[in-house]
């Protein structure tokens, strides 16, 4: 290992909290993750920077400041199974497996897929499955979920996410147009389901049935 990375990786964490992110089992879990490992070797240098990183196929990492704030809203237990919609290369899904019982992750580009169970594997996150799927559908076999992130922008919310929650569960995504969302929790209670605003995010559209139709 470098060593600069654990210095960068503590300044990091002190930005998060000065910034606002209070839960300390999401700070721990950001910690605890090497997020130079989920980035193309050439940006390695900046992997503890707070902005997203490309990561090929028009796909980025996002930037670990909204990570943190996802994962905080999405309010992750320890008994938790979590779906996550987005694969990209693994490193939502490494944060969150650091918190959950068990993390499911859809990605929708097989190349991508195949790059993040690979790194996930090495590093021994043996509580994550990765899949190629049509993420905006969600995963129904395999619900319901206490919790599901979207981690790509959604015209709308969709549907089938909200009917895979459990009572109580917590779905977290970015709603809007293809260049600027909100971010958006949606609680689920009986049939009914509880929306709030958590401010702008800026992420790659979700391509699919329920997300935007062709190409990003």
């Amino acid at each position: 290992m470098n060593a600069a990375v654990p210095v960068r990786r503590k300044v990091l964490i002190e930005y998060l909290r000065e910034i606002g992110i209070r839960d300390e089992r999401v700070l721990a879990a950001i910690a605890a993750v090497p997020r130079e490992i989920f980035v193309p070797a050439s940006f390695r240098h900046q992997a503890y920077e707070d902005y997203p990183l490309e990561i090929g196929e028009g796909q980025t990492i996002s930037q670990p400041s909204v990570v943190a704030r996802i994962t905080e809203l999405a309010a992750v237990d320890s008994r938790d199974r979590v779906l996550e919609i987005g694969a990209g290369s693994g490193y939502q899904a490494a944060v969150l497996a650091q918190l959950a019982r068990f993390v499911f992750t859809l990605e929708r580009l097989p190349r991508l897929a195949e790059a993040a169970r690979a790194r996930l594997s090495e590093l021994g996150y043996d509580n994550v499955s990765v899949q190629v799927m049509d993420g905006s559908l969600g995963w129904r076999a395999r619900a319901p979920f206490e919790v599901i992130i979207v981690s790509a922008a959604a015209p709308s919310i969709p549907r089938a996410l909200t009917e895979q929650l459990t009572e109580g569960g917590r779905l977290v995504v970015p709603i809007g147009e293809r260049r600027r969302q909100q971010l958006v929790r949606v609680v689920r209670h009986g049939d009914g389901f509880e929306e709030s605003s958590h401010g702008p995010a800026t992420f790659v559209p979700l391509v699919g049935r329920d997300g935007f139709q062709g190409q990003p």
